[in-house]
């Protein structure tokens, strides 16, 4: 079991922002920007890359449910940046499909 998959079962305490009958969004322990919001599943889907076509729909549930946040945070206005890590080597470190929201800063490019 993942750490996500247990902070969605309650086992693992943790700032919930939001939350729907797919999706669970609760505050990074380690953000990035004043507003760095997780995005995750209660499917557990390992990332974009091992996602299946059955996965299509959660996926875009993912997308509108970082939406859904960065309406509540109040960074809809300013803009945001929605970030989905696909492996080691790309900064993955908990095997469950999340998306990062991050705002609340101006966001360059590419990120250091």
């Amino acid at each position: 079991m993942t750490l996500f998959e247990k902070i969605i079962a309650r086992e693992i305490p943790a700032d919930i922002v939001y939350e729907d009958d797919h999706c669970v969004a609760f505050r990074d322990i380690n953000p990035a920007a004043p507003t760095h919001v997780l995005v995750v599943p209660r499917k557990p889907v390992v990332n974009v890359a091992e996602a299946s076509a059955e996965d299509c729909e959660l996926l875009g549930r993912v997308l509108l449910a970082a939406q859904a946040v960065a309406r509540a945070e109040g960074i809809d206005g300013s803009g945001y940046r929605l970030v989905l890590n696909n492996g080691v080597a790309a900064g993955q470190s908990v095997f469950h499909l999340h998306c990062h929201v991050l705002g609340g800063r101006a966001l360059s490019w590419p990120p250091g």
